[in-house]
């Protein structure tokens, strides 16, 4: 599907940042409606109220279901609080897609980006969701793996803090 998506998104766009957030776009959309079938197909599921807990939801319940494992690791950034950051080693959007030559900085994982931000909107805790590249420490030359940065809105982290403070 992903791949389908590139295809299409990049024969209307000039450049890379405008194909990754045409690419967030349709992954947003997917997360907002993947919340409503969670909450739908499993009505023992409790709505998460906490950014930790959504947060861990979304990195391994919903990975689950789309991609048949868990995200490698989620944590708090040290420098913001309002700022967490979701690893994923091998992300499936960019292992599907060869990116041509003049797209080289091309990061389909913007999707998947998409996906996160479009569950916490219907969560109703509003973020801003960027994909990275970032290269792995002691690997291999040239091995990355994809870090997604959470950074959530004022107002919802100004909210979990009223509700860690109850």
């Amino acid at each position: 599907m992903v791949t389908a998506q590139v295809a299409y998104s990049q024969s209307r766009v000039q450049k890379i940042a405008d194909l990754e957030r045409k690419l967030e776009e349709a992954g947003h959309g997917i997360g907002v409606r993947m919340l409503e079938l969670f909450s739908h197909r499993d009505r023992a599921w409790r709505r998460e109220t906490r950014l930790v807990q959504m947060l861990q939801f979304i990195s391994s319940v919903c990975w689950k279901n789309l991609y048949g494992k868990a995200c490698d690791a989620l944590e708090k950034s040290t420098g913001n609080d309002d700022e967490y950051l979701i690893h994923e080693l091998d992300p499936l959007p960019n292992r599907f897609i060869s990116v041509p030559r003049d797209l080289g900085t091309l990061n389909c994982a913007a999707f998947n980006a998409g996906l996160i931000s479009g569950i916490l909107d219907a969560a109703g805790m509003a973020a801003k969701v960027t994909a990275h590249n970032v290269a792995i420490d002691g690997g291999e030359p040239g091995a990355e793996k994809t870090v997604y940065l959470v950074k959530f809105v004022k107002a919802t982290k100004a909210r979990d803090n009223q509700l860690s403070s109850r």
